[in-house]
């Protein structure tokens, strides 16, 4: 009784962290408080669909409160997932919803730690798990998904669940392979990228039903509501005006860092696409040498990092992806890694901050673009491609030592 307690704990922390959050929405809604504004969107998205308004239209949605103003960006699909929320007031779907997003997190930390290649004998899956969850709530990825009331952290279960539980495993199970991962793009298209990610690692019948998803989701909402689906898809989705300020540097993407560089020239996003290609290149090798030497989290984490970077809007609410980082670091530096050793306290210090403000360095007032204002401004951005670059040399480096003591 006493071990199944003490292994019960973390989930205890869990439960308690999360039912916090919780009670955090029904105390906003008690006293009036503006929390939630992207969650109430989504509740607006979902409203518009029973009721029949149309979801892109208008920058706004007909019961959008007033401190949510904002236009509908998402999928039509999403509206569908989207309409439990739209029977509680906002401040309670809020909370509800940043339930969800916590259980998910440490879903997540705990299927990483699950699937590591190795890991200290004292350091239990759900231990791990529990503490990489509890550091990563203060850090800026996850407290803006939860106080925003965003779904990054539910759609990046959806494709975690997919690559490390679903794909790659026999019977009926490993025969769903791929479908959560088209729910995820058919809710925000980003996640396509992990159809490639499948098709890089071999899987090619879970790429497939990965596709296949994604376009019959599309169908149904043709079906449901053709009016939105067809102004998605011929006006909204080349409509980047509708986001937001772009080139702000809460988009932490290599579009962004391009625009802000260039003050938006014209050609800036069709350049950050070029050096994407490039970052692309490089990270297809990794995903494909992690895959061959059964490193499915690592593969998993570089091709959600290009995701982040090649996309023209990352927000740095997007950026959840740390949670999986830091749940491979934990084991693994414990274990000696000192590549780890080192990049675990980096990764906290990096994603602590906010990165420092800047649409147009050096005008408008702003703070002139130094190589320390350059770093702060656009610091998750040069995280992975430094991280990239430095196993791309680490890997070179023991390819070169193993070839030598070949030829000795």
């Amino acid at each position: 009784m006493r071990h199944g307690g003490v292994r019960a704990l973390p989930w205890v922390v869990v439960g308690l962290v999360t039912v916090a959050f919780g009670v955090r929405g029904l105390l906003a809604y008690l006293h009036h408080l503006p929390e939630g504004g992207d969650t109430a969107v989504y509740q607006a998205g979902a409203s518009a669909l029973m009721h029949g308004h149309p979801l892109y239209d208008a920058d706004t949605l007909p019961s959008e409160p007033a401190f949510a103003q904002l236009p509908f960006t998402y999928a039509p699909f999403a509206t569908l997932l989207f309409v439990p929320l739209a029977f509680f007031p906002v401040q309670i779907a809020w909370g509800l919803l940043g339930m969800a997003s916590d259980l998910a997190l440490a879903g997540v930390a705990y299927l990483v730690l699950r699937r590591v290649a190795r890991r200290p004998s004292w350091l239990s899956p759900a231990w791990g798990a529990a503490v990489v969850f509890g550091v990563t709530q203060v850090l800026t990825p996850v407290s803006t998904t939860l106080g925003y009331g965003q779904v990054n952290a539910l759609l990046m279960t959806l494709i975690a669940v997919d690559l490390l539980v679903v794909c790659g495993r026999a019977g009926r199970l490993g025969g769903f392979g791929g479908v959560l991962i088209g729910v995820a793009a058919a809710t925000k298209l980003t996640p396509l990228i992990f159809v490639v990610h499948l098709l890089l690692t071999g899987r090619r019948a879970d790429a497939a039903r990965a596709a296949g998803t994604f376009v019959g989701l599309q169908l149904l909402m043709l079906a449901i509501a053709p009016h939105d689906t067809i102004r998605f898809w011929t006006h909204t989705v080349y409509d980047s005006s509708r986001i937001g300020p772009t080139n702000w540097s809460f988009n932490q993407s290599l579009g962004s860092v391009v625009r802000r560089l260039s003050d938006s020239a014209a050609w800036s996003q069709t350049l950050a696409y070029g050096i994407g290609a490039l970052v692309a290149v490089g990270a297809a090798v990794l995903v494909r040498r992690f895959h061959r030497r059964e490193r499915p989290v690592h593969a998993m984490l570089v091709t959600a990092f290009l995701a982040l970077l090649v996309s023209p809007v990352s927000w740095v609410h997007h950026w959840v992806w740390i949670v999986p980082l830091l749940a491979l670091l934990l084991p693994e530096a414990l274990s000696g890694n000192r590549f780890a050793q080192v990049l675990a306290p980096v990764t906290l210090l990096v994603f602590a901050q906010r990165p420092l403000h800047s649409i147009t360095p050096g005008s408008n007032g702003e703070v002139s673009l130094t190589a320390a204002a350059f770093v702060l401004s656009n610091l998750y951005v040069l995280f992975p491609i430094v991280v990239g670059l430095l196993l791309a040399h680490l890997t070179w480096r023991r390819t070169q030592d193993f070839l030598l003591e070949k030829h000795l």
